[in-house]
């Protein structure tokens, strides 16, 4: 008798602690979302320069140097800062000193550099001999005040969450009430460059002595949010 006793008084206490806990607030959950496109002003450009002949005897070579310092001067035209052409590649200038031993070799090296946009790099690219141009293309690109377009998106979303709980509460005669959960989805931006290398260039463009700036097309970095809400209703 006394173990039922208890046993009963055990479940009254469950039952008592499970009806305090319940939440019994009517709610309604809804998706919020916010999205936008924007144009990268933080471009990587690799540029790979390389040394050739200017005879067919392989005697008067365009030096490594020299067209390290037109990239230099084109940079410096440009506007834009040295410190955004860098180094990207030595492997190929160290073995710069092979052709002590092989007079034909023809030294390489690589660089990266960062602009703003595609005219100053086609600008820099017209200034440089094109017949020491190895190639070039788009490594990377992104925005500088990426951090603050994500904070405003996540905003967007979640007033246009707010906006469609509203709508939904008011056709049912009721009114939108504090929010008791937010879940932030970042659906993350993906930057897909577009282009064109530079190829190396043929015996006949060579002769032309002409070399027309890389084409390049970018797609806009597309950034997009969603929220899932939770909204009391009163």
């Amino acid at each position: 008798m006394k173990k039922l006793i208890i046993a009963a008084i055990i479940a009254c206490t469950s039952l008592s602690a499970m009806s305090q806990t319940a939440d019994l607030r009517k709610k309604i959950e809804v998706n919020g979302s916010a999205e936008t496109e924007i144009t990268p002003d933080e471009i990587y450009i690799a540029i790979s320069l390389k040394e050739y002949f200017k005879d067919n005897n392989n005697k008067k070579r365009v030096s490594i140097t020299e067209l390290e310092k037109e990239l230099q001067a084109a940079v410096v035209k440009a506007g834009i800062p040295k410190e955004d052409l860098m180094i990207n590649n030595v492997s190929g200038y160290t073995d710069y000193w092979n052709k002590k031993k092989d007079p034909n070799f023809l030294a390489s090296k690589q660089y990266k550099l960062k602009v703003k946009d595609l005219n100053s790099f086609n600008q820099i690219i017209a200034a440089i001999d094109p017949k020491g141009i190895a190639s070039t293309y788009v490594e990377s690109y992104n925005h500088s005040k990426i951090a603050q377009l994500k904070n405003d998106l996540r905003v967007k979303a979640l007033l246009n969450a707010k906006e469609k709980a509203t709508a939904l509460a008011n056709a049912l005669g009721d009114k939108l009430g504090s929010a008791l959960l937010i879940q932030d989805h970042n659906t993350d931006y993906n930057v897909q460059p577009v282009y064109r290398n530079y190829a190396m260039m043929t015996k006949a463009e060579v002769a032309s002595d002409s070399m027309e700036p890389a084409e390049i097309d970018f797609k806009k970095i597309k950034l997009q949010y969603t929220v899932n809400v939770t909204f009391e209703i009163k």
